[in-house]
């Protein structure tokens, strides 16, 4: 096979060729974008943001599709599945990548490697909060009415395996508490289970703000390792067991043949979305959720890190999913 001077086959300068001629006509049609989730949740509120914007950037219609189950397996496998050629997207959660892999022993695709990372969106943080009717005002309170609790107070979590469930499970851990978990279909139906008092706390993420506004959720505490922008009353957890620190954050994800051009394209176009004053605001006012860019050395040494933290958790509880 003859060789270009630069090393390049000319079989595969072509192909550069071609997903460039690609990347300059694209898109040629509306975009389909999977979220993982029910309408409501963070990562719907941040698909239906992006989508927007995006479309105005790319000068075709995104769509978003909600595609709720199985920890967002279900999504990830439509994405993973579609042609890679830009006009299948995602909005995936960091569990999709970094938990999942841990949790499922038998999935169709491998996530890590099916999937490419294109771009970080935004950051969630959580939020411990407890249904109004239970006689504690704040953390510390509790902390303690939890160890006396007589039957032992229940918690509701978007999912077994999901990071509103281990991130319970680290913090009973740190603080030595024994709470039952109560599995539901999604974070907004756990934060709705635990407003009607079907349940005594869940670790809400910030698109619960409402709730929390309105008084029908108690915030006592943030699982960050600063203090809430949108609740700087609230202490971190980490005050009082030092190091503690959790949160989501979402990522616009697309098949992994996806071209490079192509990515690099929406990258940038995300990356400029992320930086406007009135996107910054319009997911402050839905879901309290913060504009998160990143490098892609830094989203790779992110996935990294999150990768060996959640096996470790996933390992020391001992979940597992068929």
């Amino acid at each position: 096979m003859r060789t270009i001077q630069n090393g390049f086959s000319a079989t595969s300068l072509a192909l550069l060729c071609l997903a460039g001629a690609h990347a300059q006509t694209y898109p040629s049609r509306p975009i389909k974008m999977n979220v993982t989730t029910l309408p409501g949740g963070a990562p719907d509120i941040t698909a239906r943001v992006v989508s927007q914007k995006l479309s105005e950037a790319l000068g075709q219609q995104v769509v978003v599709e909600n595609r709720p189950g199985s920890n967002g397996n279900i999504a990830v496998e439509a994405t993973v599945k579609a042609a890679p050629d830009g006009h299948t997207l995602m909005v995936c959660a960091e569990s999709q990548l970094v938990i999942n892999p841990h949790l499922y022993k038998q999935l169709p695709f491998d996530a890590l490697k099916d999937l490419v990372v294109i771009a970080t969106l935004v950051s969630n943080e959580f939020v411990l909060t407890i249904n109004p009717a239970l006689p504690v005002k704040n953390f510390k309170e509790f902390i303690a009415f939890s160890r006396i609790s007589n039957p032992t107070l229940n918690y509701a979590s978007a999912g077994n395996g999901s990071q509103h469930h281990l991130t319970m499970e680290m913090f009973k851990s740190r603080a030595g508490l024994k709470l039952l978990h109560v599995p539901y279909k999604g974070g907004t139906a756990a934060a709705t289970a635990t407003v009607s008092g079907e349940v005594a706390a869940v670790f809400a993420g910030s698109s619960s703000a409402p709730q929390i506004r309105a008084g029908r959720l108690r915030a006592l505490a943030v699982a960050s390792a600063t203090r809430s922008k949108t609740f700087p009353e609230l202490p971190t957890i980490a005050e009082f067991y030092p190091g503690f620190s959790n949160s989501i954050w979402l990522a616009m994800c697309g098949p992994a043949a996806l071209p490079e051009p192509i990515v690099t394209r929406l990258r940038t176009e995300v990356n400029k979305l992320l930086a406007q004053p009135d996107t910054r605001e319009r997911f402050s006012n839905a879901g309290a959720l913060e504009p998160f860019i990143t490098t892609p050395d830094q989203l790779a040494a992110l996935i990294k890190s999150e990768y060996a933290k959640y096996g470790k958790v996933v390992k020391d509880i001992g979940a597992t999913m068929d």
